[in-house]
This record gives C-alpha cells, structure tokens and sequence, in this order.
C-alpha cells in the first residue's frame, strides 16, 4: 500500500463513530437512571467526586465542545449545570445535549476531524482526538458510576448494551 492509499483509508465512518458515541451516552443514561435520587447527589467512595459531579463534567464537556468544534468559538469548560438537586434534570439536560450532538455532528466535514484545535481554550490536538477524549472520558466516569451502584447494592447495567 502507498503512503496516499494509507492516508486517505478509513476504518469508521463519521456516521458509525456518531452511533458508537450515542451507543455510549445511551448506557450512561441508564447509569444515571439506574442510580437512586439521594445517593446522585452524595455518594462517593475514597474522596472522589459524586456521580452528579462526573455527569456535570460530561455534560460541560459534550454539547459545549460539539459547539465549539462546529463553530470554532471557543469558551472556558464550565462544568457546573443548574440541575435544582433534581435527577430527572439531568436526564433532561442529557437529552438535550443528545439532541445538540446529533443536530451538530453533520457540520463536521471528514477533512476537519484532522485539524488541529485548542478546545476550551486550553486542550490541543485534533478534532477526532477530541471526539475520543468525550468518548473515552465518559466511560472512565460511567466506570466509576457502576463501582458506586454495586457499592450501593444496585446492579448497573449491562455494558455491552449500548
């Protein structure tokens, strides 16, 4: 193979990495269902953040970083949402941010997932290592959701149903 071929081959489509990032957000969902309302907001083993406080993060990060890409306006990561203390809150913001994601997602050209950005002002690389540092983020605090649950006696869901 030359080095053209190699460059221009593709392993996933915009298409099928878009499912395969809903694919996770629809588990994470789950896991926050999944969590009983009270422990949400408090529960934590060994210092870490709550649950909520993860989910705060992913969604500062998610629809707000889609937006940027698409847009190229940049704006300091805010992770703080106004949820009232209310589960379904988030599930609704959730939602939205879904819907945001899907809506924006077509905007991206394939020759953009390589540009370089500087998202929230301060994380270099391009935007496909962008796309797979939402990705990979969301399951490391998903991963702490489901050690939560099982702490709280409540059985996570399935992780290979997404």
């Amino acid at each position: 193979m030359n080095a053209t071929a190699h460059k221009t081959a593709r392993v996933i489509s915009s298409e099928e990495l878009l499912a395969h990032y809903q694919g996770h957000r629809n588990l994470t969902r789950r896991t926050i269902e999944a969590f009983p309302e009270n422990e949400f907001f408090s529960h934590s083993i060994g210092g870490m953040r709550t649950f909520a406080e993860m989910v705060m993060e992913l969604l500062g990060i998610a629809g707000p970083g889609m937006q940027e890409i698409v847009s190229g306006k940049s704006e300091p990561l805010n992770e703080h949402v106004e949820h009232d203390n209310s589960k379904a809150k988030i599930l609704e913001l959730w939602d939205q941010t879904t819907e945001q994601i899907n809506m924006l997602w077509p905007k991206i050209s394939a020759e953009r997932f390589q540009e370089n950005i500087l998202l929230f002002g301060m994380y270099e690389g391009t935007v496909i290592s962008s796309m797979l540092y939402f990705i990979d983020n969301e399951i490391h605090h998903r991963g702490q959701g489901f050690v939560y649950l099982r702490s709280l006696g409540v059985e996570p869901p399935a992780f290979y149903e997404r």
